[in-house]
């Protein structure tokens, strides 16, 4: 990873008169350096780049310069790192009483960093965290801080990785592309907000690099076609299709031409926004571009197949591939044409247009044949097995992996995947046998089994309430297949235990997860706090939440905030419950139907229903469609599509409480969205608490007359329901008479 300015740039570098550039408040130095570890792709000669502080900002804490070491200890640190004795560099470091000055540092942190293993890497964040403390940080040079990111995003901590590309464009630096795409993609595919921040950081980039009127001063920063790919992936799982053409218009203007992989996740994003009908458009814009097609473009087709349900194509192009045709354009195109579901009128085909512009023209030219036949693999294969797992096709399923068995080509034979999906078929099936069967036929045949195939079996006992045998299989798993757990075993075997109603259980087993060194996720809090929740323990549930916000890997989204809301309401403790949703809203969440679904719950525990009312208010103002022409704030709540659950708890609470106005309400509101209310249990809550209502002959007339709208409202319900009532012949809904508001 090199940040060397080309011979020609005025920024060459002149050991004994470095020139300035200044950049925002910190002026950048090139400074010649020794070679003192190996680049991402090459080992090469770097330059480093220091930064210092500027007269706009001469109070920089990071501009201070490190406590001298002897030079004999830096001379000696730096002797072994040039002799690649990393471990003994290591030991040196930490028995030196003395900082060492910023070369050995940057040259420590850079080959601990591209160890890529887990002591290197704790090591280097040891080393960022010293300098952190002791306001040195910024004497680090790019190339290592860029080598540590691509360590951290390896390893699975995407977070940190993204904190140091931050902080070196913060700090002025600008992180060679392939550190900072490294973290780009690892974002994009990561859960959550993941490809959301992958394309900030993306652009945080880009803008920086569009200040240079000199693109060759930053020419190792700007973006690569490997770059655009993980921007354009993270659009694809977005399913934002004006993202992803934004980004790909952009690509030319740094030089970076579209390849495979860019219209591998063009299948992708067709696939997100359910348009079939392109795929075809995408492997013969690839064709027509004379891109060299590869098995993963293949086998992303036949997944998107897959997808949509479409068994009998994706089957029509396996077997195509099997007998050595290359006319699967043909296949695709009859498919469209054969599908009643294809429409290429629909949304976002402006989009489409631009980005398949062959698609305009759609049939009238003669589908493309391929340059070469290619045989279907085991992977391709296995993809048209989970097709028919998904669709319950056992038998389909076993009979493939046979046939795969037979074949004369090993690279369609069955593999470690291929076995695994079989195994998640009769899992899902609930045949723990045979899926065990399965694991001991992959052991027979050679074929060694991961985590994943292990993993799956777990769910599968849990799911099965077979808690003893999922444990004796994590005891398996470690004893005699060598494979440790990971935080998805545990989880699995967390929320097994909840559906044994074992709380006991589920906290031993993530006090036994983190004593074993493994992080949890956000799932691991949630799961747990389910726990707590299910067995009347709020308090408890609350703390593992207050955990889980002091946990800086972890990001707590609106299912935990939803699953504290559970654990109070399950209680009827309302008012907690009410705080919580504050808290929720303060913290820049919007309530959903599953937070008012569990406060109703709470309500008509707790028998509260002047707290229905208010409820119902809220709810009723957010499923309002705002009419044409009505603006939304930034802040505003988006529109609310109330489930069944939620509305009838509410109308229920209602007709209990003799609210008949406003069941009315909660009933057209059910109506409006498709949800047939249960006239059968509303009729029977009437007749048994509400039968003799307004029956008093006795009452005064005042008392008439204050209770003569309830009266209305109570005969406009009984309408509805179609009992006796004083409304036959008119409209069950309530309208207001003269005088009534």
């Amino acid at each position: 990873m090199n940040l060397k300015p080309p011979s020609s740039s005025p920024l060459a570098p002149n050991s004994n008169n470095p020139i300035p550039v200044t950049h925002h408040s910190l002026t950048l130095h090139w400074v010649s350096s020794p070679p003192y570890f190996p680049s991402i792709s090459n080992p090469t000669r770097p330059f480093r780049l220091l930064a210092t502080a500027s007269p706009t900002n001469p109070a920089s804490d990071l501009s201070l310069t490190p406590a001298a070491a002897p030079p004999n200890e830096d001379h000696k640190l730096l002797t072994l790192l040039r002799q690649r004795k990393t471990e003994e560099a290591w030991i040196a470091y930490t028995q030196s009483t003395h900082l060492p000055n910023p070369t050995c540092l940057s040259r420590l942190l850079s080959q601990l960093s591209y160890q890529n293993s887990h002591s290197g890497l704790t090591r280097a964040q040891s080393i960022i965290t010293r300098l952190r403390n002791e306001r040195q940080l910024r004497h680090l040079d790019a190339n290592s801080l860029g080598l540590l990111a691509v360590s951290a995003a390896k390893a699975g901590q995407t977070r940190y990785a993204v904190s140091i590309i931050k902080s070196m464009l913060r700090s002025g630096y600008l992180p060679h592309v392939k550190a900072w795409s490294a973290v780009v993609s690892r974002l994009a595919a990561a859960t959550d907000d993941g490809p959301s921040d992958a394309l900030k950081l993306f652009y945080s980039v880009t803008r920086r690099v569009r200040r240079f009127a000199e693109p060759e001063l930053v020419a190792d920063s700007r973006p690569d076609t490997a770059a655009f790919n993980a921007a354009l992936n993270a659009c694809a799982n977005l399913g934002d299709t004006k993202r992803f053409l934004k980004v790909f218009d952009e690509m030319p203007e740094y030089g970076a031409k579209p390849d495979v992989l860019t219209y591998n996740v063009m299948i992708k994003l067709c696939a997100r926004a359910g348009r079939k009908d392109l795929l075809v458009f995408v492997l013969e814009s690839i064709l027509d571009k004379g891109i060299a097609l590869c098995m993963t473009t293949l086998n992303s087709l036949v997944a998107a197949l897959v997808g949509f349900g479409d068994l009998e194509t994706a089957e029509k192009m396996v077997q195509a591939m099997r007998e050595g045709r290359r006319d699967l354009c043909k296949i695709l195109r009859a498919s469209n044409l054969n599908s009643m579901s294809s429409n290429p009128s629909l949304s976002n085909g402006d989009v489409f247009e631009k980005l398949l512009p062959n698609s305009v023209r759609g049939n009238d030219s003669e589908p493309p044949l391929l340059p070469t036949a290619y045989t279907s693999d085991s992977r391709i294969y296995t993809t048209l097995m989970k097709g028919y797992m998904n669709a319950g096709r056992i038998t389909d399923t076993v009979r493939m992996l046979e046939a795969l068995r037979h074949e004369d080509d090993s690279a369609s034979h069955p593999d470690h995947v291929t076995y695994t999906t079989v195994i998640s078929a009769f899992v899902k099936a609930g045949s723990m046998d045979r899926a065990r069967r399965v694991l001991a036929e992959m052991t027979r045949v050679g074929v060694p089994a991961n985590r994943i195939t292990y993993n799956i079996l777990l769910k599968g006992y849990c799911q099965q309430l077979q808690i003893d045998q999922a444990k004796e299989l994590l005891r398996e798993m470690a004893d005699d297949a060598g494979i440790e757990p990971d935080v998805v075993s545990y989880n699995i075997l967390i929320d097994g235990c909840i559906l044994v109603d074992d709380s006991a259980g589920a906290l031993a087993f993530f006090n036994e997860m983190r004593t074993k060194g493994i992080a949890p996720t956000k799932i691991s809090y949630t799961t747990l706090m389910k726990a707590f929740a299910l067995s009347g323990q709020p308090k408890l549930a609350n703390k593992v939440f207050d955990e889980m916000l002091n946990d800086p890997r972890v990001k707590a989204d609106l299912v935990a905030w939803n699953m504290l809301v559970e654990a109070y309401c399950r209680l009827g403790l309302v008012e907690e419950a009410k705080k919580i949703i504050q808290r929720i809203k303060d913290n820049g969440f919007h309530p959903d139907v599953a937070t008012y679904g569990s406060l109703a719950n709470g309500i008509a525990l707790a028998r509260k229903p002047g707290e229905a009312l208010l409820l119902w208010n809220e709810v009723k103002e957010r499923c309002r469609v705002k009419e044409e022409g009505e603006t939304s704030g930034a802040s505003d709540p988006p529109t609310l599509k109330p489930d069944e659950g939620l509305l009838d708890t509410l109308a229920d609470i209602c007709v209990r409480a003799a609210f008949f106005k406003k069941a009315l309400e909660i009933v057209a509101c059910m109506e409006e969205n498709g949800i047939p209310p249960n006239k059968t249990k509303f009729t029977k809550i009437y007749v048994e608490m509400h039968s003799r209502m307004f029956t008093s002959k006795h009452a005064s007339q005042a008392r008439q007359d204050r209770r003569s709208e309830r009266k209305r409202a109570a005969e406009a319900f009984k309408f509805w329901l179609g009992l006796p009532n004083s409304y036959y012949g008119s409209e069950w809904r309530l309208e207001p008479i003269d005088g009534d508001e």
